[in-house]
């Protein structure tokens, strides 16, 4: 009889380590799927979002050498200022007026910050307020590079990696009190200034020499500044 109950045990036993095996064995595999946390999520948007913006910098570029101001109405070549000084031009510069542009749209308190880097070039992080003085802060980081080394008066900034858009200070103060910044194209324009406000006299000054460079200064828009020094 123990015999027999033993072997009974032992056979039962093996049939449903067999059955469990089995029944292992031949489960259907789980789907593996890949699976995105919050933080993957941003970042592909980051990802995707830049691109786009490089590639629209891009269209905007090509659609520049094919039409610009200057070549549409043959005028002479833009003059630079003879000489400048890159440390004395580091540092911040507020925005007075600007062409619009779509990279600054809605801006206003628009500050451009620069500083030298130990490579030679130069930092460029350019900040606004959406909308109001108090709205949310837009900043953009870039770099710089001086291209005439003869007079430091023509640069290249770059936003978008390979992307480089020409800088050229043509008009800037004695004391570097102020700076204006255009483009070969004549389809871009920066007045800026130490203070965030400019004495009248001044501007208007900077204007006529921007018309006898042949700028068409209709689409010049004052930008939004604090009365005061921040």
């Amino acid at each position: 009889m123990k015999a027999g109950v033993v072997k009974l045990v032992d056979t039962i036993d093996s049939k449903s380590i067999i059955r469990k095996d089995v029944s292992v064995r031949l489960r259907p595999p789980v789907s593996q799927k890949k699976s995105y946390s919050l933080i993957d999520m941003e970042r592909l948007k980051r990802y995707y979002c830049c691109m786009k913006n490089i590639l629209v910098f891009t269209l905007l570029l090509l659609l520049m050498s094919c039409g610009t101001t200057s070549s549409r109405y043959d005028l002479p070549p833009l003059k630079t200022v003879e000489s400048v000084d890159i440390n004395r031009y580091l540092g911040t510069w507020y925005e007075i007026a600007a062409f619009p542009q779509w990279f600054q749209l809605d801006c206003t308190g628009t500050t451009a910050t620069y500083s030298l880097l130990d490579d030679g070039s130069i930092q460029v992080v350019n900040k606004c307020h959406k909308k109001t003085l108090d709205g949310r802060v837009n900043k953009a980081v870039g770099r710089a590079r001086v291209v005439d080394v003869k007079s430091n008066a023509k640069l290249e900034v770059s936003f978008f990696g390979p992307v480089w858009g020409d800088y050229w200070i043509i008009d800037l103060g004695a004391d570097y009190e102020y700076a204006v910044v255009g483009h070969p194209s004549r389809d871009y324009l920066w007045i800026l200034s130490r203070t965030p406000n400019m004495d009248e006299a001044l501007y208007e000054e900077i204007l006529e020499r921007l018309r006898v460079q042949h700028y068409p200064l209709d689409r010049l828009q004052r930008t939004v500044q604090p009365s005061q020094n921040p």
